[in-house]
């Protein structure tokens, strides 16, 4: 096999590594990683650089920021114990919740030997997590009272949809009918009160905004009072969901793609969160994860649906065509269909 067999294109590459081509790009920009050119200088991807790749993917998952892995990078490895610690911690976690199941498994079979078949409830709850969220509700309008479901809830869901779809109002009825659910709405208020007024009284909400700006700020994202009041309201504790009006709304495209990548590194066992929008940036088809779910209020009113992020599935175009490029959301912004009156 020729050596240049060996060498992959970036879309090629972002696939097998589960980042996106943004993603390796950024890696580039911060002199993490230096893809081969071809005589079109085009970026190829080698073995080495492969390895390299899957090196940075890999700290990044674990929470480290591009700065603390340049320094892992230059021998300076202390910021990592914090984020393995961050790791075995998450993993413990999932130990004793399987230790709890095979314990319930013991008990029943131990039943089943003196003749004593499962209650009611016992196995839907044995098959699925105990910390898994379900989401069950009756539509409002548009949709007149259909039952909507969901279970399984991933970490990050999005709701999506054209103009008049409805999902504004999905996105709050989830709010309103999941136990410890919150709305987090283009005022970003929380529980009636600004960004800054829960910065001033909760120094432990302080420190984490300020850590979570600064790392978004290393990966590119432009500091703004849209973005604080955004983080002050993800970072914030008590709500056991999440659902976000526009998530995008005042932030241009390298703030978008930050916050998603940031979003995305929490890992599995976060809190979900239920993400309105309607950007490309924050909904990037090709870097949909298995940890993430797209919901369509599609525009004709039939119930909401969950759309497989792959072409060809159903749903998939019409999740398409309601996304656009930042900069064209920002021309739009505000924008309402309208229709004159035919005399």
């Amino acid at each position: 096999m020729s050596s240049s067999a060996q060498f992959i294109n970036a879309a090629a590459a972002a696939r097998r590594l589960g980042v996106s081509t943004k993603a390796l790009r950024l890696y580039e920009q911060r002199g993490l990683l230096a893809p081969v050119r071809t005589a079109a200088n085009w970026r190829t991807y080698g073995p080495a650089e492969m390895a390299q790749a899957a090196e940075i993917a890999a700290l990044r998952s674990l929470g480290l920021s591009l700065t603390q892995v340049a320094q892992v990078f230059n021998g300076e490895p202390d910021c990592l114990e914090p984020a393995l610690a961050a790791h075995q911690a998450a993993l413990e976690s999932r130990l004793r919740q399987l230790a709890g199941t095979v314990d319930k498994v013991r008990n029943l079979r131990a039943d089943l030997a003196r003749g004593q078949a499962p209650a009611a409830g016992e196995l839907p709850a044995l098959l699925r997590p105990a910390s898994q969220i379900e989401i069950a509700l009756d539509l409002p309008w548009p949709w007149g009272g259909e039952r909507f479901e969901l279970a399984a809830i991933k970490p990050l869901t999005y709701i999506i949809g054209p103009l008049g779809s409805g999902k504004t109002r999905l996105a709050q009825a989830i709010a309103a009918t999941t136990p410890g659910a919150a709305f987090l709405g283009l005022d970003r208020l929380i529980a009636g009160e600004t960004a800054e007024s829960h910065l001033a009284k909760d120094t432990a909400l302080n420190a984490s905004v300020e850590q979570a700006l600064a790392w978004l700020t290393e990966d590119g994202a432009t500091p703004s009072a849209a973005l604080t009041a955004l983080i002050v309201g993800l970072e914030i504790e008590g709500p056991v969901v999440l659902v976000v009006d526009m998530v995008e709304q005042g932030l241009d495209q390298a703030t978008q793609e930050a916050v998603i990548a940031h979003l995305r590194r929490r890992g599995p066992e976060a809190r979900p969160l239920f993400l309105m929008t309607r950007s490309c940036a924050i909904l990037d088809l090709t870097a949909v994860g298995a940890d993430e779910a797209i919901v369509l209020c599609p525009a004709n009113h039939n119930p909401p649906t969950l759309v497989a992020p792959y072409p060809g599935a159903a749903g998939y175009e019409a999740v398409a065509t309601c996304l656009a490029s930042p900069e064209v959301r920002a021309r739009t912004e505000g924008v309402i269909a309208w229709r004159s009156h035919v005399a």
